[in-house]
């Protein structure tokens, strides 16, 4: 698609109602960017104040508000915003192109975006790509009233969630508003190049699974590719391992000062940011509590059928509570899955009697369970992980210790495939 605009002519912003479908279909076809030559004069050696403050306007939103001056046929207001948009950001390669095509129009029709600008079509593939995701964004926003179905129950003290949708190159984040989770906020990432379900080291893949933030990396301590800092995720995971899969340094982070954005499939395996959003979220996240869940595509469900399956999730623990209560090793067993097996290599036939052995010390046991979360764990597989911590009190004795436990969907049943103490 195309479209002309000659601002010297009676009607310089007839554009048109569908315009703005014009302009975003034009811009995901066919983008591109200022010559080298033009964008080398407006980049500076260091992070531009925007780029390295929290506070700083939204690029998104600034970009969503060009497309909306333009369809309403308010060049000059689009131009404004625009300019706005690159003084902000001047390492903005996408905002670049805009502002060469909305200065252009201002002398001769302009027919496709990137009328003026010249680059390698791998260069212009990945522009292009950006454009899209971002312009997704804007279009497919999660409705408030759903919610991730992977978050099923955060602890009181987790105050929120980090969900990535990898098909959409879009983080989420959630804030735990009274044991429901809250969409606050959501920012366009980069990932490997190679895309999700990561393997092994150096496979330039993200994984996917849920995580952890382990710590804080301050950017002045990590090389200039990292920007304003780095968080660490613990991957590979216990299910990773479980899995055979491998490799490390999985983080979040920024961008290095001669760029604002990435393609959306652009990292070795990391999430990457552009540095405002990295700081904005590196300010909020609890090191060591803050999940991050990496999906391939998120799915939404409404509240109703969230507390079903949060509900399902926690019956499954508490039964198996209620199971070892009992001390009955038949009733303890239907909850474990025939392909259990540990880290260490034990199947179910050589893990049970091991455990069995300390069961049988216990007489009339009580047992609780504290600080709970259940998340449905990404992948091809129905599976659901808990983790919470097991207080038993036997006798005058009283113990506690960290569990999780992976619960996978078998037929019609939930068997757990996997435990671990944490």
């Amino acid at each position: 698609m195309s479209f002309a605009v000659e601002l010297d002519s009676p009607n310089p912003c007839r554009f048109g109602k569908s315009l703005i479908f014009t302009v975003i279909t034009t811009i995901v076809m066919a983008s591109t960017v200022l010559p080298a030559s033009v964008v080398a004069k407006t980049r500076p050696n260091k992070l531009a104040p925007a780029e390295i403050n929290p506070n700083a306007p939204d690029p998104d939103t600034l970009l969503i508000d060009v497309y909306k001056n333009l369809s309403a046929n308010n060049l000059r207001a689009a131009q404004a915003k625009i300019d706005a948009l690159v003084e902000a950001y001047p390492h903005f390669q996408l905002a670049h192109l805009i502002q060469g095509d909305l200065l252009l129009m201002h002398t001769r029709p302009v027919r496709s975006f990137g009328a003026g600008a010249l680059m390698q079509p791998d260069k212009l593939k990945d522009l292009r790509d950006e454009a899209a995701a971002r312009i997704r964004s804007y279009r497919e926003r999660p409705d408030p009233d759903l919610i991730p179905r992977a978050i099923l129950q955060l602890r009181d003290d987790q105050k929120q969630a980090i969900v990535v949708d990898a098909r959409k190159s879009r983080l989420y984040v959630y804030e735990n508003a009274a044991g429901q989770p809250r969409l606050i906020n959501d920012f366009y990432i980069s990932q490997g190049k190679f895309g999700i379900y990561k393997l092994k080291e150096g496979d330039q893949k993200t994984p996917i699974g849920v995580y952890y933030i382990t710590s804080r990396l301050a950017g002045t301590k990590l090389p200039s590719f990292y920007g304003p800092g780095a968080l660490p995720l613990n991957y590979p995971n216990e299910w990773d391992k479980f899995n055979g899969r491998n490799g490390s340094g999985i983080w979040l982070h920024g961008m290095p000062p001669e760029s604002f954005s990435r393609p959306p499939l652009a990292s070795d395996g990391c999430v990457v940011l552009t540095n405002p959003d990295f700081l904005k979220i590196s300010s909020m996240v609890d090191i060591g509590k803050t999940p991050v869940i990496i999906s391939e595509q998120l799915e939404f469900v409404n509240r109703n059928k969230w507390i079903a399956d949060r509900n399902l999730a926690g019956k499954l623990i508490d039964d198996w509570r209620l199971d070892m209560e009992s001390q009955n090793a038949n009733r303890i067993l239907t909850n474990y899955s025939r392909n259990f097996k540990t880290m260490q290599g034990d199947n179910l036939n050589t893990w049970f009697p091991k455990q069995q052995q300390a069961w049988d010390n216990w007489h009339n046991p009580n047992i609780k369970l504290k600080d709970v979360t259940h998340f449905r764990y990404p992948g091809k597989d129905e599976l659901i992980v808990s983790t919470f911590t097991q207080e038993t009190v036997n006798g005058k004795t009283r113990a506690a210790v960290r569990k999780r436990q992976y619960w996978l969907k078998e037929a019609a049943r939930w068997r757990i495939i996997y435990e671990t103490t944490v």
